[in-house]
């Protein structure tokens, strides 16, 4: 994860506080605002408070904002939050994932949306929000989502359709590292548990009106979103399969259960942002 020093970066959804206080010890930034969704009350029952000490104890040496109760959906808070602090450079936000339904009535109350449009959801919302308010149109404008590379998150095309209906450009993506931040580790979404380390990258987007020169060292660490830009082959940049080195091959992957449900998944999210697929080939 490339990181300037020179940069003011909001971290939300911070879940125990331990991404930030990795990054306000051994990545210091001009500015850190750190967020968590939950109350203190409830982060000391679940995770305990040591990366939140450790936060405030950063607050001695370094410019360091720590804040609970966030809420990356309402626009309310972050209105709030740019008024009483500052806007930034860049926005983080670590491996995001929405709780899953405890039953099938919670499932009926909630009118019935699948996981996949949740997650959706919730991160379109964070990036139009980011974009609307909490980026400095004069900083660097640039958002990091950290994700995983198995499913659910693999199943939420991140890359090509979460910025749809935004003043954003995806530029690409970079392999996260967890060693490059001791002491963080990934939770479970409303457990006291770890999560075990696998593949997982950085998904960059900026401000299509940033006037900044994007910095090198982030430029050339960015993988491009779909290899067909290398090969020039099809590839499927729903299901991140390809590329394919012949009709029949491609046909077949057309036909296969996990395209279906890929595309599923896309028409559902197209539906939602009302949106057609002409839409879309518009945008692109």
């Amino acid at each position: 994860m490339f990181l300037d020093p020179n940069w003011r970066i909001l971290v939300v959804g911070d879940g125990d506080f331990s991404f930030s206080a990795a990054l306000a010890k051994h990545f210091p930034p001009h500015y850190l605002c750190a967020t968590i969704y939950d109350s203190e009350t409830t982060l000391a029952s679940k995770y305990g408070e040591q990366y939140l000490l450790q936060l405030l104890q950063a607050q001695q040496a370094h410019p360091v904002q720590v804040l609970t109760e966030f809420d990356v959906t309402n626009p309310e808070q972050w209105q709030a939050l740019v008024v009483a602090h500052q806007q930034f450079d860049l926005i983080v936000f670590q491996f995001p994932l929405v709780p899953g339904f405890t039953s099938k009535a919670e499932f009926e109350a909630h009118g019935r949306i699948d996981s996949n449009l949740r997650n959706r959801r919730l991160l379109h919302q964070f990036l139009l929000h980011s974009q609307q308010v909490g980026l400095d149109p004069n900083g660097a404008g640039l958002i990091y989502i950290s994700s995983k590379e198995v499913k659910p998150y693999s199943e939420w095309d991140i890359e090509h359709s979460l910025h749809l209906k935004t003043d954003l450009q995806f530029l690409g993506k970079m392999p996260f590292l967890f060693e490059q931040f001791p002491g963080y580790q990934m939770r479970n979404v409303d457990r006291d548990k770890f999560v075990r380390d696998t593949a997982s990258y950085t998904y960059v987007w900026r401000l299509n009106q940033c006037q900044q020169t994007l910095p090198s060292a982030l430029a050339t660490s960015l993988q491009a979103a779909d290899p067909e830009t290398e090969t020039n082959l099809p590839y499927c940049e729903r299901c991140q399969a390809g590329p394919f080195h012949s009709q029949q091959e491609q046909r077949d992957h057309q036909a296969s259960k996990r395209h279906l449900k890929m595309q599923g998944f896309h028409q559902r999210w197209l539906a939602d942002l009302g949106l057609s697929e002409a839409d879309v080939n518009t945008i692109s």
